[in-house]
């Protein structure tokens, strides 16, 4: 992540998206992070209560649905969402909307994958030993 998001976007924008003044590379850190969980917990929550509940716990399939949420929330959050609040907020590097930007855009897709693939990958196989310690 710190040699392939362009920057100024993990030491100065995704801090000033909540005030914090960059140069401030540590809080960018801490946020992008702090936003992975979050989506990771949102996807869990999804899949686990979701009508793909059933399909989620095959791996395959878990794969294929993580791959797909990542594509969705990059290209709602990081494409549609980020560059109208951080223009919002005045943010002087705000990237334009839309943020298609390449090679960066292709770059954080492919970076947001790398990171589902394990997620779904994780929560299928805990959901497969929680059905399975369940039907004992």
């Amino acid at each position: 992540m710190q040699y392939v998001i362009p920057a100024p976007m993990l030491e100065m924008a995704i801090p000033a998206m909540y005030g914090i003044e960059g140069p401030a590379l540590l809080a960018g850190w801490a946020i992008h992070q702090f936003h992975g969980v979050v989506l990771g917990l949102a996807y869990v929550a999804l899949v686990q209560f979701g009508p793909l509940a059933e399909s989620t716990k095959r791996i395959g399939p878990a794969i294929g649905l993580g791959i797909g949420y990542r594509v969705l929330t990059t290209a709602t959050l990081a494409v549609l969402v980020m560059p109208i609040w951080l223009s919002t907020l005045g943010f002087p590097g705000a990237p334009p909307f839309p943020n298609v930007a390449i090679p960066g855009t292709i770059v954080s897709l492919v970076g947001h994958v790398v990171y589902a693939v394990p997620v779904a990958l994780a929560y299928a196989l805990v959901a497969q030993d929680y059905t399975t310690d369940e039907g004992e």
